[in-house]
């Protein structure tokens, strides 16, 4: 249930640095949130048209993390430093460059294989 999107300027990275990213990604939001990681699923599209700033000179990156259940100002907090520094790490887009949004979604908003969590 936990989905996170990242999207970002930064140039496609190799397909096994693009893999071993996207589940990477997967363990941290499984760890953080307390989900099994089975449930988590991880998009990565780079190579996007972005600004940041009223500039393009520099990457940037957008992150959605949608989840059922409350995801607390603590837990934000951790993944935010957590993602951010990830994407600097792997990506090359500077921390300052990157936003991240905390989504809690009702279980009955929330489908999987032909139901919904709720």
């Amino acid at each position: 249930m936990p989905t996170l999107l990242l999207k970002t300027s930064a140039p496609a990275p190799d397909q096994a640095a693009a893999n071993a990213l996207l589940l990477d990604i997967s363990g941290r939001v499984a760890k953080h949130l307390g989900k099994p990681e089975s449930y988590v699923m991880v998009s990565l599209e780079s190579g996007v048209s972005m600004s940041f700033g009223g500039n393009l000179d520099a990457p940037v990156a957008f992150m959605s993390l949608k989840s059922v259940g409350k995801m607390t100002a603590a837990t934000t907090s951790a993944i935010s430093a957590d993602l951010c520094a990830l994407v600097q790490e792997k990506l090359g887009v500077p921390q300052e460059r990157v936003y991240i949004e905390f989504c809690d979604s009702p279980g009955y908003m929330f489908g999987w294989n032909g139901t919904t969590f709720g």
